[in-house]
């Protein structure tokens, strides 16, 4: 793959979201199996692999740290803190320094490697000034721990804040054709302070990729389901668009994921998304996306189809709209 920039480093231009192997839509794959696509995936030349302590709880951390431990110095790696499982066992947002640092700590020995090359805040705790929490990651930056900072689904305002205290690398938030949040400020913000833009959900939770025809394809347990753009009445319009989309990715010549990707890649060149998958052919298949070209009168077209206007639905459920820091377009 081609490279692009993310702070000092050079990565491919299409990272490895690694939740799915081990969170969040319905049952993960045997570790065995997912452990298979992480290999795969250095072998393809995927040279960013992003995770979370949230991600099974440190379970996503472990798996790929156990995996690629003999391959550290092939790939950049990313993980996250500031939102993970607290003392009762549950989900948390907390921003406090004490905590971000000792969740370093447990990430360091998961990962089973001596430092983390991008570390982002995973949420904005609002009980807590982002200059404190950006401080004590600045500090794991000064103990050699963390090698950059980023930050995760933040506004345009808090990362110019956060940058004021220590060099933000990266930012990551969710984009791609069906959520185009990041276009009302926070891809400007970027720009302006040079930091990447790493785009999760590059194909739409798997929708656009065509992975799901039907509101019964989702498991119980899979995160979706409680997704306002996953529930029956807005899905099955959904799919109306969703049946143009795949006619033109089909005139491009590639598939409906390949045209997600191709359409971020040529958006932007700070934008590196990060689809994750947990499907050695659709790994292939994603990394292929690369070598698409798409002109401008095609980048029209796809727009045209695809975009906030002609989606139905939230990107989150109203509980967790207000955890989100990010600039949220009317709907």
């Amino acid at each position: 793959m081609q490279q692009r920039a993310l702070g000092p480093f050079q990565v491919s231009s299409i990272g490895l979201g690694c939740m799915s192997l081990s969170h969040a839509y319905g049952d993960p794959p045997d570790p065995a199996d997912a452990a298979k696509v992480l290999l795969r995936a250095l072998d393809l030349g995927y040279t960013f692999f992003d995770t979370a302590a949230l991600y099974g709880f440190g379970k996503n951390e472990r798996l790929v740290g156990e995996t690629l431990k003999g391959r550290r110095n092939d790939y950049t790696l990313a993980s996250k803190c500031g939102l993970n499982r607290n003392e009762e066992g549950k989900r948390e947002i907390n921003g406090r320094p004490e905590v971000i640092k000792r969740t370093c700590e447990e990430s360091l020995r998961n990962l089973q490697t001596d430092v983390i090359d991008l570390y982002y805040l995973h949420r904005l705790d609002r009980s807590v000034p982002i200059e404190d929490s950006v401080g004590a990651m600045a500090e794991l930056v000064k103990e050699g721990k963390v090698r950059t900072l980023g930050l995760s689904e933040m506004s345009a305002e808090t990362l110019r804040r956060a940058h004021a205290v220590h060099p933000i690398s990266a930012l990551q938030t969710e984009y791609s054709l069906w959520t185009r949040n990041p276009e009302i400020a926070v891809l400007d913000a970027c720009r302006e302070i040079g930091a990447a833009f790493v785009a999760f959900s590059p194909v739409g939770r798997g929708f656009l990729a065509g992975a799901l025809n039907s509101p019964e394809d989702m498991v119980q347990g899979d995160l979706r389901r409680a997704m306002p753009r996953f529930e029956p009445e807005n899905f099955a319009h959904n799919l109306t668009v969703l049946d143009e989309f795949r006619r033109q990715a089909a005139a491009i010549g590639c598939t409906p994921a390949q045209a997600c990707l191709a359409w971020l890649l040529h958006r932007d060149p700070i934008i590196v998304p990060i689809p994750g998958t947990t499907s050695l052919a659709h790994l292939e298949e994603n990394a292929a996306a690369d070598a698409v070209v798409l002109d401008a009168e095609t980048m029209a077209r796809l727009d045209e189809i695809v975009n906030g206007g002609t989606i139905l639905g939230h990107r989150y459920p109203a509980a967790i709209r207000p955890e989100i820091d990010t600039e949220e377009p009317p709907h």
